[in-house]
């Protein structure tokens, strides 16, 4: 299941995804995109995947795409920041609990 909003303002047009990308509802996200795209020339596209639960191979595929097109990303969680790095290739920003110095504790 796959929830899309799509934000539409003067300078960007955000589609906002909660859920699964994955599947079928890859190709939804795109028919979204185009129809939202219809006569809105120029305006700067983002993906919003802090709701995003799961992305699998058609989901990376097209944010890759959409990448290439110029699209952004807002990501928030380990998942969709180690995504994004892999399709931007930009560094990964790390996840999870900040590394100690010196000995472990047990």
């Amino acid at each position: 299941m796959l929830r899309i909003t799509i934000h539409d303002n003067l300078e960007s047009l955000t589609f906002q995804l909660e859920g699964r990308l994955a599947g079928a509802w890859v190709g939804e996200v795109e028919n979204c995109r185009q129809r939202a795209l219809d006569g809105n020339y120029g305006v700067a596209v983002r993906f919003d995947l802090a709701g995003v639960t799961f992305i699998d191979d058609a989901g990376k595929a097209y944010l890759a795409a959409m990448h290439r097109l110029g699209a952004e990303f807002v990501a928030a969680d380990c998942l969709t920041k180690a995504v994004v790095a892999e399709i931007t290739k930009s560094p990964f920003p790390g996840c999870g609990r900040s590394k100690r110095e010196g000995k472990s504790q047990v």
